[in-house]
């Protein structure tokens, strides 16, 4: 989620034990209070500030915030499957409704045992997606942005910073493609498989549904700290650090993807 000034979306991850994916500031003592469950309410099991999501060979789940948010950030650490969790995605994202939405997803691919999850991440706008990119994740990685997406608008190129966003989690079967491109199949005598998600924050900009005045709720400038002039270009340090990333752990970038398309995407455009 990013404010109508600000010139990119940040994504990074974090890493302690569990996966944390760093995206009103409230902290969710209590799941009901927050979310709601979306999709398949039998395989989700939620107590205090936990949420457990189950998938098996019948159905996968999942749930979303009760609220809608515009800009801002929003937290949680995820415990993946463990083994062999080859064809599973396990989902931490944002989206608005309807057939012209935007989204801001992390997708954690499985794999088999021993082997390394893939985090992909992408973006859609205006309900068009395919902005693929896929890192390796490293041990330790204590906030280092992994993704910037600049806002290109002035070039033609499409940002997402006009539809309020719920929060959402999922757990699902992508055996067609998580795994190697497909290659490798779920194995469904490991079923079920249990992603878990816990210590939820959300700092944001709640959109009220009586008044579509995005920029009476959430645009005025200098309100909030995502419009604060640090946050509108990542600094020395976290240039840095994301040039290590991109360096040591990128293994998929669709602009680079020259296969793909006919024209470059304007926000491939430097």
């Amino acid at each position: 989620m990013a404010s109508n000034i600000c010139t990119r979306l940040e994504i990074a991850i974090f890493m302690v034990g569990f996966v944390c994916a760093n995206l009103v500031l409230a902290m969710c003592g209590n799941i009901s209070e927050v979310f709601e469950y979306n999709w398949a309410p039998n395989h989700i099991i939620s107590q205090g500030d936990q949420i457990e999501l189950t998938l098996d060979n019948v159905s996968g789940c999942g749930f979303e915030s009760k609220k809608k948010y515009l800009f801002g950030q929003a937290s949680v650490q995820i415990k993946l499957i463990e083994g062999d969790s080859a064809g599973t995605v396990t989902a931490f994202y944002m989206a608005s409704e309807g057939p012209v939405h935007d989204e801001l997803d992390f997708e954690f691919l499985g794999n088999v045992s021993r082997e390394p999850y893939l985090v992909q991440t992408n973006i859609y706008v205006n309900g068009t997606g395919n902005r693929e990119q896929r890192h390796t994740l490293w041990f330790l990685v204590d906030g280092i942005p992994i993704r910037v997406f600049t806002n290109k608008e002035d070039k033609g190129a499409r940002f997402p910073r006009q539809q309020a966003m719920s929060i959402r989690g999922s757990v699902w079967n992508a055996d067609d493609w998580a795994t190697q491109g497909g290659k490798v199949k779920t194995n469904w005598t490991n079923a079920p498989f249990v992603s878990t998600f816990r210590f939820f924050i959300i700092n944001a900009c709640e959109l009220l549904p009586e008044t579509d005045d995005i920029m009476a709720q959430c645009g005025k400038l200098g309100r909030f700290w995502w419009d604060k002039p640090a946050f509108v270009v990542l600094n020395r340090h976290r240039s840095h650090q994301l040039k290590w990333v991109r360096r040591k752990h990128l293994v998929y970038d669709y602009c680079k993807d020259k296969a793909r398309f006919t024209e470059l995407p304007r926000e491939c455009i430097s």
